[in-house]
């Protein structure tokens, strides 16, 4: 019987080889990629059957990458294996059509079972968090607000991740193959449109919302 086949996103090194001796023995890890471009790169060019991705990651992060990834591949299942313990965290990760969320210390209980769930089409969130998360879902209904971060655009929070990170308008422009005009232009639309008033009050909240 053929192997499913996955790639792997994790900037730690050595979980990531940690990972694969537990992967292998049932699947085909065709590709280990440490940043969330990387990771996009390698999907195009290998469509494997599953992405098991980390929610940090530099460049761009897990969520935005699976975004992305299941606009281009709807096909290809994503399960998260994160440190986030955070409830907003796994509700933002199914947004982005993700069909697993894991927690690192469980990984060798959870992380075969819920890539076999990913595999068959079914969802697997780790039990710390789905109690927690039903009550999360159940909750942002009766808030009637909008997520602010949702108001971003795509190219938006690519740019605010980058700056997010420390990386110049100039730097981040040569990630994001645009001009550093362009890269400005973006962050003062998200100021405009989140209401901010400066650079510091845009990272602060980048910050807050786990950009990183």
């Amino acid at each position: 019987m053929k192997k499913a086949r996955i790639v792997l996103a994790d900037d730690h090194r050595l979980v990531a080889e940690g990972l694969r001796g537990l992967l292998e023995p049932d699947y085909q890890l065709v590709r280990i990629v440490e940043d969330g471009r990387a990771l996009l790169e390698a999907v195009d060019r290998l469509m494997p059957d599953v992405v098991v991705a980390d929610v940090s990651m530099p460049l761009l992060n897990g969520i935005e990458a699976a975004r992305q990834l299941k606009k281009r591949h709807p096909a290809i299942a994503v399960v998260f294996l994160t440190m986030h313990i955070d409830v907003a965290y796994a509700a933002s990760a199914f947004e982005a059509g993700a069909l697993g969320y894991v927690l690192k210390h469980s990984a060798p209980a959870e992380l075969l079972t819920a890539i076999s769930c990913a595999l068959r089409g079914r969802t697997y969130i780790t039990p710390l968090l789905a109690g927690e998360l039903l009550d999360y879902q159940r909750r942002r209904p009766e808030d009637g607000q909008q997520d602010p971060f949702s108001r971003l655009t795509c190219r938006q929070r690519e740019v605010l991740q980058l700056l997010a990170e420390g990386l110049s308008a100039k730097e981040a422009a040569a990630v994001l193959g645009i001009s550093a005009r362009t890269v400005e232009f973006h962050k003062y639309g998200m100021m405009d449109s989140l209401g901010l008033k400066s650079s510091a009050e845009l990272l602060r909240f980048a910050l807050e919302h786990g950009v990183k």
